[in-house]
C-alpha cells in the first residue's frame, strides 16, 4: 500500500512515545510505502486535493527516518491518507478538514474520515452514550457552572478543543481562584466549556481504550497522575500503566466500538475513569508505544494488519 500520513512536523516527532511514528514504522515493517505532509501542505487545484510529501525511509532507533524524495502528489494515489495532526481543533484544523473532504470526493480513503473529524467534539461525544457518564455541564455562563459546583462540592472543568491536559483544572467551594478560572476558560462568557464531577478514582489512572476498525484493543492505558496533581494525561506528568480491560471497560468499549465503525471513526480513543466515560478522542489517539512496550501486544501492527483490510 502507499500510505500518507498527515502529522505534525517530523522533526517534533518523538520516536519513542508518538503513535504516529509507531504506525509509520509498522508499515514500513510490513512493506508498505510511506509518506508524510504538514496540514499545511494541503491544497486544492482543478479540483483535486493535492499536497506536497516527503516519500519517507522508517527505521528503528533515535534517528527514525530519512527523507528518500520529495514529490507532489494527489491524494486519492495513496491507498489510504492518515490524519494524524495534534489539536487544537482551530481554524486551520477545521480548513484542513474541509480539503480532506475534497480528496474523499475525489475519491481518497481519509481515516479518520473528515465529517468526523469536524462533528464529533472529543468531549461533547460523550453525550451518545448518557449511560456512561458522570454528572456533566456544557455550559459558558459562570453562575450555571458556580451551581454545578455547588451541587457537586468538587469539580473539573476544561475547554472543549484541547488535548493532553490543557486548561483542565479541579475545582472545589473552597477554591479561592474558581471566579479567575471560570473568567478566563469561558472568556468571560463568551465560550462554552465542560464541568464534570470530580472522579476520585483518577487516583488509578485515567484510562485510555483504542478502537480500531471495531475492534477494542484488549488493553487499556492506565494513565497515573503525578502526586498533587489531578491531571493523568502523560503530556501533564502521569505514567502509562498497561493494564487487561475490565468488565466495565469491555461494556463501555463494545458498546462505543460498532457505532464508531459505522460512522468512519476508524481509530477512536476512549478516555474511562472508574466506570466513567469522560472523552471519545478522533484526532490522534495515542497510548500505542506504552501498550506495545509493556505487554506483547503491538497496537500499531493491529492498526495496519487493520488498514491492509479494509
Amino acid at each position: 500500500m502507499k500510505l500518507l500520513f498527515v502529522v505534525d512536523p517530523l522533526v517534533g516527532l518523538k520516536h519513542y512515545k508518538d503513535s504516529s511514528v509507531a504506525m509509520m514504522r509498522a508499515a514500513a515493517a510490513r512493506g508498505h510505502e510511506v509518506s508524510a505532509a504538514e496540514a499545511r501542505q494541503l491544497y486544492v487545484a482543478d479540483g483535486l486535493a493535492r499536497t506536497a510529501c516527503e516519500a519517507l525511509e522508517v527505521r528503528a532507533g533515535h534517528d527514525w527516518y530519512r527523507v528518500a524524495e520529495t514529490n507532489d502528489r494527489m491524494l486519492k494515489d495513496f491507498d489510504a491518507v492518515v490524519m494524524r495532526t495534534d489539536p487544537p481543533v482551530d481554524t486551520d484544523y477545521l480548513l484542513a478538514t474541509h480539503l480532506l473532504g475534497v480528496a474523499e470526493a475525489n475519491g481518497a480513503r481519509v481515516l479518520n474520515r473528515p465529517a468526523c473529524l469536524r462533528d464529533f467534539n472529543e468531549k461533547l461525544a460523550i453525550f451518545n452514550f448518557p449511560q456512561f457518564v458522570a454528572p456533566t455541564l456544557v455550559s459558558a455562563d459562570a453562575a450555571d457552572i458556580g451551581d454545578f459546583l455547588a451541587e457537586h462540592h468538587d469539580i473539573i472543568v476544561k475547554p472543549l478543543t484541547e488535548m493532553g491536559g490543557s486548561g483542565v483544572f479541579r475545582l472545589t467551594l473552597a477554591d479561592p481562584n474558581r471566579n479567575a478560572i471560570l473568567e478566563t476558560l469561558t472568556r468571560r462568557g463568551r465560550r462554552v466549556i465542560m464541568a464534570q464531577r470530580y472522579l476520585p478514582e483518577i487516583r488509578d489512572g485515567d484510562k485510555r481504550i483504542l478502537l480500531i476498525d471495531g475492534e477494542v484493543v484488549p488493553w487499556a492505558l492506565a494513565r497515573i497522575p503525578l502526586a498533587g496533581e489531578t491531571r493523568g494525561n502523560l503530556a501533564a506528568g502521569g505514567t502509562g500503566r498497561a493494564q487487561p480491560l475490565s468488565a466495565r471497560d469491555r461494556e463501555i468499549a463494545e458498546t462505543i466500538a460498532p457505532w464508531a465503525q459505522a460512522r468512519g471513526i476508524f481509530l477512536a480513543g476512549l478516555d474511562v475513569i472508574g466506570d466513567c466515560l469522560t472523552e471519545i478522542n478522533v484526532t490522534s489517539p495515542t497510548g500505542f508505544q506504552e501498550i506495545a512496550a509493556q505487554t506483547e501486544h503491538d497496537v500499531a501492527a493491529q492498526f495496519i494488519a487493520a488498514l491492509e483490510r479494509a
